[in-house]
């Protein structure tokens, strides 16, 4: 059988680059590099990537935001380097907070809530009164205001055939009170008839002009 030139098998093998070679430089084939597989760490970076890092008080980004990468002095980002946030801004002074402002529309009041509020509001006005008359009354008496004016009253109405007029008769404490009450009563009733009737009035009046602008501010 014939065998082969010696000059054809010397090229074939020199050809051929051997086993542990094409393993320890990523593999050739043609005198030509093939690239690493996808997922293959950069040459360096030991297998994992250095951890993002953030400064105190920084926000953190929203899922899916990419922050900047380290770039070298050339302007080319390098590839297995972590990348990280910008430095974060220098933290604003007592008198520099944000404030955000709303401007709101009230378009249409409840007349059914303002009139239990305003029930309730007259119904206190009512208590505070009664109470400051009966305190009133109370510090007058104990002063002696009241036996003094009745004394002058019946020493210059007073006569031989009459004592006099005698002023706790129509300024005593029964009677203070109970005209105290009645004013309170009414004071509750037309308070609350009048708010409830304001805010039919003012929904009305927002129908045409659209109602009152409030603008609410929000400090940080």
């Amino acid at each position: 059988m014939p065998q082969p030139p010696a000059e054809h098998s010397a090229a074939s093998t020199s050809l051929m680059p051997p086993v542990g070679a094409a393993g320890q430089s990523g593999g050739t084939y043609g005198g030509q590099a093939t690239p690493p597989p996808p997922g293959t760490p950069a040459p360096g970076a030991g297998g994992f990537s250095q951890p993002t890092t953030y400064a105190k008080g920084q926000p953190t980004p929203a899922r899916g935001t990419r922050t900047g990468g380290a770039t070298p002095p050339g302007g080319t980002p390098v590839p297995g380097a972590a990348r990280r946030p910008a430095a974060a801004p220098a933290a604003a002074g007592p008198g520099l907070g944000r404030t955000r402002k709303a401007r709101l529309r009230v378009t249409k009041v409840d007349p059914w809530s303002v009139m239990k509020v305003s029930f309730l509001l007259s119904l206190a006005v009512g208590i505070i009164i009664i109470v400051a008359a009966a305190v009133l009354w109370m510090t007058l008496d104990s002063l002696g205001v009241f036996d003094s004016l009745t004394k002058t009253l019946k020493d210059v109405t007073g006569s031989d055939s009459n004592g006099g007029i005698n002023l706790m008769d129509y300024v005593g404490f029964g009677k203070v009170m109970t005209f105290t009450a009645l004013i309170a009563v009414v004071d509750v009733v037309l308070l609350t008839a009048l708010s409830t009737l304001s805010a039919f009035i003012y929904n009305a009046a927002a129908g045409f002009t659209g109602g009152v602008e409030l603008t609410l501010a929000e400090e940080d």
